[in-house]
């Protein structure tokens, strides 16, 4: 049990290091979000909306709407 834990904590502080090492040398700059953050966020809010405008309007739905007072029995056939 020794032994696996000292390879799980060695492996967990290579891990912390390599995650160090890689965020400081990362190739995204905080300019790309500055650059396109505002239409990516436009553009995505736009696409959902279209989808669920198409959903809602289109596709015949039935929006849980409640069968009280709407469906009644069929009379009896003998």
């Amino acid at each position: 049990m020794y032994r696996f834990a000292k390879a799980a904590l060695n492996l967990t502080g290579q891990a912390s290091r390599q995650v160090a090492v890689r965020h400081a040398s990362s190739d995204l700059s905080p300019e790309f979000h500055a650059k396109y953050g505002t239409p990516l966020l436009i553009a995505g809010a736009t696409f959902c909306t279209a989808v669920w405008g198409y959903v809602i309007t289109s596709t015949g739905i039935a929006w849980n709407l409640s069968p009280v007072g709407k469906v009644q029995p069929k009379e009896w056939k003998e």
